[in-house]
């Protein structure tokens, strides 16, 4: 489309200057070769503007200097509006500054005439001013559809994240429920053959388990089809005592701990009581250390082979730290032998509320460690 316009361009140009030169009659030989290079050659001012605009002006400027019948520059014309229009800044400067040279010396030489300097001074004031204008046009497109493409990559990023709460959320909520429901179902058999009092109990865990997975995978799933801004619901601190309770009843001895900053009452002991923390955390905060809570003591059913586990809430002034030990196998892995995605998960989202997540084994004798310290406020803004 380019390419037909400058072509259309050159011949609007070569007819407002070379058919007036025909028209004028057999005059001195020279006009009408003049007139023909002060034309043309604008159709390649797209590849080499400054030699083109050389070529042109010094062709206009001697036709007039010579004493040709006045004509409208086109060419020139057409070359101030490229300058404006396409050149960088050096280049549109020494433009104006040949246009404005080659004007005086075809208008003062070999005498002045002031009133076609007045009107031709308008034209070129003009050619340049639609160049400047197009460049605007042409910025502000650029602008738009960079911030169109910002807007976009945005939104992608935005949906990547909300993905990837989603696929942590399944992870844990899944993970969880089927760990707490497999060590249950393993004990069922052993508990109806030898203590079918407990058996009765064993298989309401596994029923209410199986109900609050349903429940949160549901939550999880309808997050998919609520707007970006609405809060979800998902569970927080407030819910950690019925999660160590519904451990305590898989099998595992489970101790929740809250420990208060120094001057706020003392710390607590729990085996499934409410948790009044001292501090109001923020609500990323009290998910990411639900979820981390959560994913730590699923591996500690499914891998660890332990007896017991305690779980440590420690607030300081300005952050909470999450901690759960356990007393059996030092080491984390899969079923298969692999590393699981479990401390990748939880790792992730205390990053993702501007907190560490640590993992190992146990300081004091056998077990493993998960230690997590999540802010209590929002960082400062500098």
């Amino acid at each position: 489309m380019k390419r037909y316009v400058n072509l259309a361009v050159t011949v609007a140009a070569v007819a407002a200057t070379v058919l007036p030169a025909l028209a004028s009659g057999p005059g001195d030989w020279w006009v009408l070769p003049l007139a023909v290079a002060s034309s043309v050659p604008v159709l390649w001012r797209d590849r080499a503007l400054l030699p083109v605009a050389v070529v042109v002006g010094v062709a206009t400027t001697v036709s007039a200097s010579f004493g040709a019948p006045p004509l409208l520059p086109v060419g020139p014309l057409v070359c101030l509006y490229t300058f404006a229009a396409r050149a960088s800044r050096p280049v549109r400067l020494l433009g104006v500054a040949l246009t404005a040279a080659g004007l005086l010396v075809s208008l003062l030489y070999p005498r002045p005439d002031v009133e076609v300097l007045r009107y031709l001074s308008v034209a070129y004031l003009f050619a340049y001013a639609l160049g400047t204008s197009a460049r605007a046009r042409r910025t502000q497109a650029v602008a738009l559809a960079e911030r169109d493409r910002r807007l976009a990559g945005e939104r992608a990023a935005a949906v990547l994240r909300e993905r990837t709460r989603i696929a942590r959320d399944l992870h844990d909520i899944l993970t969880h429920a089927v760990g707490v429901m497999i060590v249950q179902a393993e004990a069922g058999p052993l508990l109806v053959r030898h203590q079918p009092d407990r058996a009765d109990a064993t298989f309401a865990t596994i029923a209410a388990t199986g109900r609050d997975a349903v429940v949160q995978l549901r939550r999880a799933v309808g997050s998919l089809y609520e707007p970006a801004d609405q809060p979800l619901d998902q569970p927080d601190l407030d819910h950690l005592p019925v999660l160590v309770e519904r451990v305590r009843a898989a099998g595992l001895d489970a101790v929740l701990t809250v420990s208060s900053p120094p001057s706020a009452s003392g710390g607590h002991s729990s085996r499934g009581g409410a948790v009044d923390p001292p501090l109001a955390p923020p609500a990323d905060v009290g998910v990411a250390a639900y979820r981390i809570v959560q994913e730590s003591l699923t591996n500690v059913l499914r891998h660890a082979g332990a007896r017991s586990v305690r779980i440590r809430l420690d607030y300081a002034a300005n952050s909470l730290t999450v901690s759960v030990t356990d007393d059996g196998r030092g080491d984390r892995a899969s079923d298969d032998g692999r590393p699981g995605y479990g401390i990748v998960g939880m790792r992730e989202r205390a990053h993702a509320c501007g907190g560490t997540l640590l993992t190992g084994p146990a300081s004091e004798g056998h077990g493993f460690t998960v230690t997590a310290s999540l802010p209590l406020s929002a960082p400062a803004v500098i």
